[in-house]
């Protein structure tokens, strides 16, 4: 399978974002928020470690070609099966009428998808295979971007703040207008209609967050693991997002 040199690039923001939450998870010796292990778990550091190592290996195999596919598998079941699944289903089962409960969910469930349309276009397998990975991971991510547009209404209190307050005309103005933007997103993409350019707008509108919110709030308190996570779970996302754009530019068989 021949694949583009501009698909490189989104493989090569997700494989820094998932790595930059790996060595997050080794510096401050815990699991990344979105991955929610029991504090009294057994060997819950050692865990902790090993899923950073993990998480640096397979995504720094995803840098490059000749190792992407494998590392993209990896990154896929571990995210599917253990972090959203297991880690995160238990809470569902508790939390099931708490809307940030899907809002994690589907920051997890982004990732997994961009691992899933790296490993389909980059193993060696069938086409029609790929074909079927392929919508699937973009199915996954366009209801998460619908997730997250749900997300900034019902917690505007919380997504307003995000926005810096010299950016005109006000927070809340921006709070609705990207909720708004995550759900038009999310909508092209599972229809299919201007999907490819609602892909790309979402991956501008996310890297904007990682400069105007994220990195803001980063640079106030380096210290904080959730501030390290935050960021490097939007570096992820963009990640995924780049991807999708990038698999609908791809001619189809």
């Amino acid at each position: 399978m021949t694949v583009k040199k501009t698909m490189a690039f989104g493989w090569r923001v997700y494989g820094l974002g998932v790595m930059a939450l790996g060595m997050a998870c080794l510096a401050f010796g815990d699991f990344d928020p979105g991955q929610p292990v029991p504090k009294n778990f057994p060997a819950r550091t050692a865990l902790a470690y090993a899923a950073g190592v993990f998480m640096v290996i397979a995504a720094g195999a995803v840098e490059w070609r000749r190792t992407a596919a494998w590392g993209a598998a990896a990154l896929t079941v571990y995210y599917a099966l253990f972090v959203v699944i297991l880690m995160n289903g238990r809470l569902l089962l508790r939390d099931y009428a708490i809307f940030v409960t899907y809002e994690n969910i589907a920051m997890q469930l982004a990732i997994t998808a961009g691992g899933l349309i790296i490993y389909a276009t980059t193993a060696r397998i069938d086409a029609a295979r790929a074909a079927r990975l392929t919508h699937l991971g973009r199915l996954a991510f366009g209801v998460c971007a619908l997730v997250f547009g749900g997300a900034h209404f019902v917690y505007m209190k919380n997504t307003a703040p995000m926005v810096p307050t010299w950016l005109p005309p006000t927070q809340e103005f921006w709070g609705y207008a990207t909720g708004v933007g995550f759900v038009a997103a999310g909508v092209a993409i599972l229809t299919g209609v201007q999907a490819r350019l609602a892909a790309i707008l979402l991956t501008a509108m996310l890297v904007s967050f990682g400069l105007l919110a994220n990195g803001r709030i980063l640079l106030a308190d380096h210290s904080s693991h959730w501030n390290w996570t935050e960021s490097a779970v939007n570096l992820a996302v963009v990640g995924a997002a780049w991807v999708v754009a990038d698999m609908l530019a791809r001619p189809r068989r």
